[in-house]
């Protein structure tokens, strides 16, 4: 049953990069099925098994800021109806301890890390063609016709974990696959004409140089290669138009306009002055700035100014621990590891700044698969339930209860069994 759960895990985080593309009627995004399916079966499997593995203190701080919430909703809003970003919360929370309880090795753990790689191959595929069909008509181009940011920010996550697994992995061919996403993705990045998302993935490259000098000579040199004509295709496709938006963004910084996400991000802060320690209420950033803004109030775009006045100082310190935690796990790992999981965390708290991604899956998933990852250094082989081995009497002495009888390999005393 574990396995068949862990199953519906992989194929669920499989749909995430490109659920935009395909919309059930009724149902909306097709990846919640999987999702449901994999809940369900998550929770039968620790049922049936009996084994529930011990959290760590990641999920006991997300459950605190899933009550925290509750409390702020109930005291503001207790007669309206829970809102959507609340439920998104709960579940992905639930997404996370998924994670945690079905994929306890390191083996399991990259096999998830290789499904959402698959998933932004899908999303950068339907990206590159929709630019074959539709050039002449739209500007920007994602995956589903999905927002052009939110997208770019989901592939360049997925090219620290590629690049690792293209090195590491036990299997020519996923190691083959792996490599060939950076040109893919790098293509389809550069289609999206995300500012933000070139910013996110230039941090996300730098897994690339970080990690050569542990290459043979061989790979070294497929390592420049792959990087050349990575960066080669993505400029020979990229139109002229989106080449000069994304030449444009150190001209945007230094302007300090940031496509207008300054004034909102300054409308929060002027707002978080006013319910410092609660906040206003999972979901309710747009309310809290609309006497400030008005009808240019919008959400926060920046996660952690989200955060700030939506939950206030305790739900803000509640979320950023679980990041830290993250951050802690990874830096006790050995090098390779550990420059792998602090390029992926830089590349996620990157795509948080001009997005508000606190609620998104991807945010939640790289946090809980890199906890998962770190912790898994210390799980040895596949999850079992360990049994006690059993203990041969050698007889009753004299004066003396009966003794247990050591294996020979053991080499303790006279009494050894031979």
């Amino acid at each position: 049953m574990t396995r068949i759960a862990y199953g519906a895990l992989w194929l669920f985080i499989f749909s995430m990069p490109w659920e935009t593309m395909l919309i059930l009627p009724g149902i909306g995004l097709a990846s919640r099925i999987p999702g449901m399916v994999a809940a369900g079966l998550s929770v039968l499997a620790v049922i049936m098994t009996g084994r529930f593995r011990r959290l760590h203190a990641f999920y006991i701080s997300g459950l605190l800021f899933l009550i925290w919430a509750g409390i702020e909703l109930f005291l503001y809003h207790g007669g309206e109806r829970l809102p959507h970003k609340y439920w998104t919360f709960a579940q992905l929370l639930l997404f996370a301890w998924m994670v945690w309880e079905l994929a306890p090795t390191r083996k399991a753990q990259m096999g998830l890390m290789l499904a959402y790689v698959l998933g932004c191959y899908v999303a950068a595929m339907d990206t590159i063609l929709l630019f074959r069909h539709a050039a002449e008509i739209t500007k920007r181009f994602a995956a589903g016709g999905g927002d052009a940011n939110d997208f770019a920010m989901t592939l360049a996550l997925g090219i620290p974990m590629a690049w690792y697994i293209g090195m590491v992995h036990e299997r020519a061919a996923v190691r083959l696959v792996c490599r060939g996403y950076l040109p893919v993705a790098l293509v389809a990045l550069g289609l999206s004409g995300s500012r933000g998302g070139m910013i996110a993935t230039m941090i996300a490259l730098l897994i690339v140089p970080l990690s050569m000098h542990h290459l043979t000579p061989g790979k070294l040199v497929t390592a420049i290669v792959m990087l050349g004509l990575s960066g080669g295709l993505a400029i020979a496709y990229t139109p002229e138009t989106l080449i000069q938006r994304l030449g444009s963004t150190g001209t945007e910084v230094a302007s300090g306009g940031l496509s207008g996400r300054l004034k909102l991000w300054k409308a929060g802060l002027q707002a978080y002055e006013e319910h410092p320690i609660m906040g206003y209420g999972s979901g309710y950033f747009k309310t809290a700035i609309t006497p400030i803004l008005g009808t240019a109030s919008q959400v926060a775009h920046n996660s952690y100014i989200s955060l700030l006045v939506e939950h206030g100082i305790v739900g803000w310190t509640l979320y950023m621990s679980m990041l830290v935690m993250v951050i802690f796990a990874v830096l006790a790992q050995p090098p390779p590891e550990r420059r792998f999981g602090l390029i992926l965390v830089a590349t996620l708290m990157t795509a948080m700044l001009p997005l508000t991604w606190e609620d998104r899956r991807p945010t939640w998933f790289v946090m809980s698969t890199l906890l998962g990852f770190a912790c898994a250094a210390r799980v040895k082989g596949p999850w079992r339930p360990q049994r006690q081995p059993a203990v041969v009497h050698a007889g009753p002495r004299v004066g003396r209860p009966p003794e247990p009888v050591v294996g020979a390999r053991r080499g303790l005393g006279p009494d050894v069994a031979r």
